[in-house]
C-alpha cells in the first residue's frame, strides 16, 4: 500500500493499513484506540445480556415460577448455543455492513430480549418453552463477540493483536461478572423486585453503547468473506484451535452461567432456605467470571511475551489440577470455591492465549505462500484470522453448552457435581496432549499443517510452516 502523506481520519481510513508504520503513528492508532473502546462497552453490554439468565435463575423460586434445577441449567444451555450459532454470521456482518453500523444494530435489537424477559418475571408461572424462547433471543448477545472480535483485528497491527484482542475480549467477558454483580446490588438494596431493576439497567445501557457506537465508531472496508470462510473451513489448523477454545472459553462462559446454580445447591444442602442460599450464592458468583476476564488481558500479553502455545499448555495442565481439587472437595467449601477460581482464572488466560495463537499461526501461513507483495500477505492473513476467530469462538462457545448439559445430567443422576468434574478433567488433559504435540513438540519433518492450496507456495514454504506449528 501506498504511503499517506496528509493523514486525516478519512484518508486513513480509505486506505487502512495498520503495518504502515507512518500511517499508525500519525493518526491510525488515534483511530483504532476509539473504536476499541465503544467496541468493548458494546460488547461488554452485549456479553451481560447473553448471561443474564444466569442472574435471573437464582432469584425464581420454584414453587412461584415451577422451574426445577435441570430446567435452569436447560435455560442456561439454551442462551449460550444460541450466543455461539449466532457467532459465524455475525463473523461476516461487519464485511457486509460495516464494522460501526453492525455494532449499532446489534446493541439496539437486544433491547428487545431483555423486554421480554421484563415480562416473563411479572408474570410468573409460564410454560417451559417460553423461558427457553425469552433465553435464546438474550443469546443474541453472545453473538456480538465475534463480529467485534474480527472488527478489531482488522484494526490493530500484527505487533499489538495480542493486546487488543485480549482486551477487547476480555473488557466483554467482563459483561458477565458485571450483570451478576448488578443482580446482587439490586436484591440486597430492593429484594425480590431486583430481577425487574436489572433489566431496566441493561435497556439503558444498551441504548447509550448504540448511541456512542454510532457517533465514535467507522466502517472499514475490510472484513471477512465467504471465500475466506471457506478457506478457513478447509484448514486444519481452525478446528484443532475452535478444539482448544472449547476448553477454554466453553469453560469459562459454561461455569459463569452454571457457578450460581451450583453454589444453590450446596447452601441448600447444607442447611439453607432457597432465598438465603440464592443470596449466598449470589455474594460468591460473580468473583469467578470477574476473575477469569481480567485473566483473559494477561493472557493475551504474556502469549505476545513467550508465545501463545506455551501459555495454552500450561493453562490446561492448571485446569487439570482444578478439576482434580473440586472432584476431591466434597463437604469443604473453602475448597469447592478455590478450585472454581481456579478454573475461572486458568479459563480466562488461556481464551486470551488462543486468540494470540490464530494471529500468529495464519501470519506463518501466509509467509509460506507465494505472494508477490507484502500486502497480499498481509490481506491473506488478516482474512484467514477474522474467519477463525468467528469459527472457533462459535465452536468454543458449545463448550459452554455441554457444561451445562453435563452438570444437568450430573445432578439428575446423583444429585451432586462430582462426575461432572470428572469429564471436564479427561477434557483439559486431551488438550493438554493435543496443544504439545501440534504446536509444541518439534515436527520431524516440515509436512503442511494445512489444507489450504488455492496459493503457490514459495521456496522458503517449510521453514514457515515449521513456525505455524509453533504457533
Amino acid at each position: 500500500m501506498k504511503e499517506i502523506r496528509e493523514y486525516t481520519d478519512k484518508q486513513i481510513l480509505a486506505e487502512w493499513d495498520p503495518e504502515n508504520v507512518a500511517q499508525w503513528d500519525n493518526g491510525g492508532s488515534a483511530i483504532a484506540k476509539r473504536n476499541l473502546i465503544w467496541s468493548v462497552a458494546a460488547e461488554h453490554v452485549g456479553f451481560s445480556v447473553w448471561s443474564l439468565w444466569s442472574v435471573m435463575v437464582l432469584f425464581m423460586p420454584a414453587d412461584v415460577y415451577g422451574l426445577s434445577v435441570g430446567d435452569k441449567f436447560l435455560i442456561g444451555a439454551t442462551a449460550t448455543l444460541v450466543g455461539s450459532l449466532l457467532r459465524f454470521p455475525y463473523t461476516m456482518a461487519t464485511s457486509r455492513f460495516g464494522g460501526r453500523n453492525w455494532t449499532v444494530f446489534s446493541a439496539f435489537v437486544l433491547c428487545i430480549p431483555v423486554g421480554a424477559t421484563i415480562w416473563i418475571l411479572a408474570n410468573p408461572g409460564q410454560p417451559l418453552w417460553l423461558y427457553l424462547l425469552c433465553a435464546a433471543l438474550c443469546g443474541f448477545g453472545g453473538g456480538n463477540f465475534a463480529s467485534s472480535m474480527t472488527n478489531i483485528n482488522a484494526f490493530y497491527p500484527q505487533r499489538l493483536k495480542g493486546w487488543a484482542l485480549g482486551l477487547n475480549a476480555g473488557g466483554g467477558n467482563l459483561g458477565v461478572p458485571a450483570v451478576q454483580l448488578i443482580g446482587l446490588m439490586m436484591v440486597a438494596w430492593l429484594g425480590d423486585v431486583a430481577p425487574y431493576w436489572v433489566c431496566a439497567i441493561y435497556l439503558c445501557l444498551l441504548v447509550l453503547a448504540g448511541i456512542g457506537a454510532a457517533l465514535k465508531m467507522d466502517n472499514l472496508e475490510l472484513g471477512v468473506d465467504v471465500k475466506a470462510m471457506g478457506r478457513a473451513c478447509g484448514n486444519r489448523n481452525t478446528w484443532i484451535i475452535a478444539a482448544l477454545y472449547i476448553a477454554t472459553f466453553g469453560s469459562f462462559i459454561g461455569y459463569s452461567f452454571a457457578f450460581g446454580q451450583v453454589l444453590v445447591g450446596y447452601f441448600k444442602d447444607h442447611g439453607d432456605t432457597a432465598p438465603q442460599a440464592a443470596l449466598h450464592a449470589a455474594q460468591i458468583a460473580f468473583i469467578g467470571p470477574l476473575l477469569g476476564s481480567i485473566s483473559r488481558v494477561y493472557g493475551g500479553k504474556l502469549a505476545d511475551r513467550i508465545g501463545g502455545s506455551k501459555v495454552t499448555f500450561g493453562v490446561f495442565i492448571g485446569m487439570t489440577a482444578s478439576s482434580t481439587i473440586l472432584i476431591f472437595s466434597e463437604g469443604s467449601l473453602a475448597l469447592y470455591i478455590v478450585g472454581f477460581i481456579l478454573l475461572f482464572i486458568l479459563s480466562g488466560l488461556g481464551n486470551g492465549s488462543v486468540y494470540k495463537m490464530i494471529p500468529s499461526v495464519f501470519d506463518a501461513a501466509a509467509q509460506s505462500k507465494g505472494f508477490a507483495t507484502a500486502t497480499e500477505r498481509a490481506d491473506y492473513s488478516r482474512q484467514l484470522t477474522g474467519a477463525v476467530i468467528g469459527i472457533a469462538g462459535a465452536v468454543g462457545g458449545l463448550g459452554g453448552v455441554g457444561i451445562n448439559l453435563v452438570l444437568r445430567q450430573s445432578y439428575l443422576s446423583s444429585g451432586a457435581a462430582t462426575s461432572a468434574f470428572m469429564v471436564f478433567g479427561v477434557v483439559y488433559v486431551l488438550a493438554a496432549i493435543t496443544t504439545w504435540a501440534v504446536y509444541i513438540r518439534m515436527p520431524r519433518s516440515a509436512a503442511p499443517m494445512t489444507a489450504v492450496a488455492d496459493v503457490p507456495e514459495s521456496p522458503n514454504a517449510a521453514s514457515a510452516k515449521v513456525s505455524e506449528r509453533m504457533g
